[in-house]
């Protein structure tokens, strides 16, 4: 009778590791999802920034020649970043998406 109570406690203890991995494999996930999305949004955040002020001068009537011509040097000078070679050493908190020099 102690070996079937053993069993079923054995049973529970596995039943709990799996969950624990799966909930672990989730946050890796969810921490790679979010590493991807901050660096999208450092690469291209002044540029979507930019766009969205001039939407919002064109639908209050204003002209957002402005930043547009700002949405468009953005844009220019994410393209010529992404000819250079960078690694992981040239990126800082005060980087280009922060309007600093690498």
């Amino acid at each position: 009778m102690g070996t079937l109570n053993l069993s079923r406690v054995s049973k529970e203890l596995h039943r709990r590791r799996q969950h624990g991995q799966g909930m672990t494999e989730y946050i890796i996930i969810v921490a790679l999802i979010a590493i991807a999305a901050i660096g999208v949004y450092s690469f291209f955040g002044q540029t979507v920034r930019q766009q969205t002020a001039g939407m919002a001068k064109e639908l209050s009537g204003q002209s957002a020649s402005g930043q547009i011509s700002g949405a468009k040097s953005a844009a220019d000078g994410a393209a010529s970043d992404a000819g250079q070679k960078k690694g992981m050493g040239d990126y800082s908190s005060g980087g280009a998406a922060a309007g600093g020099t690498p």
